[in-house]
């Protein structure tokens, strides 16, 4: 019997889960085996789960659950360098130079377990069956618009949490611009026509800010992108990858510029083909913006769980397009999961390969 234990999330804010109780009732018909851990901060109620019939277990106690049962998670384990032995089904980031990610591959190597890395759940096109990317851009192009609006008030973004819905997001926003100033901020899309960028679009015209919505079409040259410093607000809703584009190079903080505000809502500094040059770290619930430069001001807004903000949409969305792929668990070898592991096996051998070369 293939056996899914939900984990709860060790991060904190973080309330997503990436399978819903109805999800759990599904998986059950199909005879499968479903633990969910309680969680003090999960947007669903345990009590949602009991009542499909799945197995609660206590928080945390995914360490004890059976060898062969599939951890599932979405953001990162507590980075206490213990060996991991199971199979973990998870949001890895470890692909791509960035420290953290190196050193959960070795507690991999060092346990002999293996990731399943969500962001590599890819069809035989190449593309992701399953993404947060909607909510993600709604969010993040919210909290740049609100990081904008503190801006204009002589001040720097404070705190920021959960919003009770979609549509409490867009009120929130639309007071804050309206409180910042008469005329909205003009905004820059690169990446629109992906999830991310539709989702940051999306919230752009919910509250009336003018956006221009660039793809693959208008970065093909290769840049550079002068027209990113002519609007004041910026999002970046292109993934660093090998071959991406420089938008935003070092010395943009003292061009003569419009733009005060990016939004990296694809938000990975470390890894060496950020297209974003005048940053290096990930800004946090609790100090959403990085100010890079005083005057003109520049501020960065880069929260890397940016779906968090609405769970429960988030949630629901990522869950539903899951499903079908977690239910063909009991065929591992097969498909996106034997796609996904043959990229785990890749990258565990090439770091081998590098720490031998190294001894």
């Amino acid at each position: 019997m293939t056996h899914i234990w939900v984990r709860a999330e060790e991060r904190p804010h973080e309330q997503r889960v990436g399978l819903t109780p109805e999800g759990a009732r599904e998986l059950l018909r199909r005879g499968f085996a479903v633990t969910v851990e309680e969680s003090r901060q999960r947007a669903i109620p345990i009590d949602a789960y009991r009542e499909a019939g799945a197995e609660i277990a206590p928080e945390g106690s995914w360490r004890e659950a059976p060898a062969d049962a599939f951890i599932f998670g979405l953001k990162e384990l507590s980075d206490d360098g213990s060996p991991l032995t199971h199979r973990h089904i998870m949001f890895g980031h470890a692909y791509k130079g960035q420290p953290a990610g190196r050193r959960l591959l070795e507690r991999f190597r060092a346990g002999g377990g293996r990731l399943y890395d969500l962001e590599y759940l890819t069809d035989e096109t190449g593309r992701r069956v399953a993404a947060f990317g909607y909510w993600a851009g709604f969010a993040g192009a919210a909290v740049a618009l609100w990081a904008w609006a503190a801006q204009a008030q002589g001040g720097i973004l404070g705190p920021v949490g959960v919003a009770g819905s979609a549509e409490a997001l867009v009120r929130d926003t639309q007071a804050r611009l309206d409180s910042a100033a008469v005329q909205r901020p003009r905004a820059i899309v690169i990446g629109a026509l992906g999830r991310v960028g539709t989702g940051a679009s999306d919230l752009c015209k919910a509250v009336g800010v003018e956006t221009t919505r660039w793809d693959i079409a208008e970065t093909a040259h290769g840049g550079p992108f002068p027209e990113i410093l002519e609007h004041e607000v910026f999002l970046n809703c292109i993934l660093a990858r090998p071959g991406c584009p420089v938008f935003v190079p070092a010395d943009a903080v003292t061009a003569s510029r419009r733009l005060t505000v990016i939004g990296d809502i694809a938000c990975d500094p470390e890894s060496d083909f950020s297209p974003i040059k005048v940053y290096d770290r990930v800004t946090t619930w609790e100090e959403p913006v990085l100010r890079v430069h005083q005057a003109p001001p520049l501020d960065v807004t880069a929260i890397d769980n940016l779906p968090s903000l609405l769970p429960r949409e988030s949630s629901e969305d990522f869950a539903a397009q899951l499903l079908p792929h977690l239910a063909t668990l009991d065929r591992i070898d097969e498909g996106v999961w034997a796609r996904a592991a043959a990229e785990f096996e890749r990258h565990v051998q090439a770091l081998g390969a590098e720490k031998e070369t190294q001894a």
